[in-house]
């Protein structure tokens, strides 16, 4: 198959969504496609055998590390060239919208995927009154793909409640190989501490330093653990917001890590929190279990997908006038409380990840193509 994907970030950017598209192009490749790859400029001219098109792109305001690129006709002349068998356009926005046009207009099978709950996110950044708004320019731009994936369960049950139509769940997928507990590490731990006393409770959190993440959460748990320290793994619009709140706390901000490096602060933390109640999947959670550091994380969105309360971690109720802070610190105590329980829920996190590999979550979405491919009219609800 020859597919043409528009995505809104990609590489030099680390997140989840270019995780997620990085394997899958990865396998794709593996498995004998051509893949193009249309996105803001700033990234390799290759990846993994796949071609890139650079888009000029402009930062968004609210968001600067999100750069918004503009279709523009080169980006045209490069899809008649390489003449796709099908579009895939991920999380459209500006570009997305594009590709989206390109497709229909050329009469190229177009499937699309969701991966970030912008309805959600924009509560945090003090208009959420547009949420309704948005929910409609969504529907009427994903209504326009044969198929339309998410990436948990609840996502698929919520667009199809938003008259998103013909939706499917793309499975998740972890980096087994590089996200292991083997690589704990002293060396590791002293560098999350920052100088700070080993008390054996040392709280990670690795993602998107930014405000839908919901990461001020955190401090009340540090409030009622004394012995508690915490480390934020990664940068983002809001650290200096952060830093101002986590003042005075057990915080060390370590910045982004990387590869091995990342993987080694993973495997060293003692438990690993991800307040975030807008998650449609949230992969740092399912690297986090590979990696067999036990995780507490919201009982929203995508996360019960992958965490079960007691046996692979804990859930917390992020509602309530204290925004679910009794709730996190409750569940972070649960976590904790217990050396034997916590080895347990160690290995059952590992053995939940380990189902997971990017192998069969793009063999999984092959099988969408080749479905969407033999079929124009294709109905399809998981």
């Amino acid at each position: 198959m020859k597919i043409a994907f528009f995505t809104e970030t990609f590489l030099p950017k680390v997140d989840g969504i270019v995780t997620r598209l990085t394997k899958t192009v990865e396998h794709l490749v593996a498995a004998g496609d051509q893949v193009v790859i249309f996105c803001p400029e700033g990234a390799p001219e290759s990846y993994r055998g796949a071609q890139v098109v650079g888009v000029p792109a402009m930062p968004l305001p609210l968001y600067p590390e999100l750069k918004l690129a503009l279709p523009r006709p080169a980006v045209s002349e490069a899809l008649e060239s390489f003449a796709p068998d099908l579009v895939h356009v991920v999380n459209p926005a500006v570009l997305g919208l594009g590709g989206i046009w390109l497709a229909k207009t050329r009469d190229i099978p177009l499937v699309a995927s969701y991966h970030t709950h912008l309805p959600k996110y924009l509560e945090h950044y003090g208009m959420g009154m547009l949420e309704p708004l948005l929910w409609e320019l969504l529907k009427a731009a994903h209504n326009q793909a044969r198929l339309n994936l998410c990436t948990s369960s609840a996502m698929v049950e919520e667009l199809s409640e938003k008259g998103i139509q013909s939706t499917a769940l793309w499975q998740r997928g972890v980096d087994t190989d590089l996200f292991r507990p083997e690589l704990r590490s002293p060396a590791m731990r002293l560098r999350l501490l920052d100088g700070r006393s080993d008390t054996g409770q040392l709280l990670l959190y690795i993602g998107r330093l930014s405000a839908e993440k919901q990461i001020e959460r955190i401090k009340p748990v540090l409030e009622a653990l004394p012995d508690a320290r915490l480390a934020l793994v990664g940068d983002g619009p809001y650290r200096s917001q952060l830093e101002r709140i986590f003042a005075g706390t057990p915080t060390s901000f370590v910045g982004y890590l990387a590869g091995e490096e990342l993987a080694s602060a993973y495997a060293s933390g003692d438990a690993f929190l991800f307040p975030s109640s807008t998650e449609t999947l949230g992969l740092v959670l399912l690297e986090a279990m590979a990696a067999g550091c036990p995780v507490v994380g919201a009982n929203r969105g995508g996360i019960p997908d992958i965490v079960t309360d007691g046996e692979n971690g804990c859930l917390y109720e992020p509602e309530g006038a204290d925004g679910g802070a009794a709730s996190l610190t409750a569940a972070v105590q649960r976590l904790l409380g217990d050396a034997s329980r916590l080895e347990q829920l160690r290995r059952n996190a590992r053995q939940e990840a380990e189902r997971w590999g990017w192998a069969g979550a793009t063999a999984q979405l092959r099988a969408y193509y080749r479905q969407v491919l033999g079929h124009p009219q294709l109905q399809l609800v998981v």
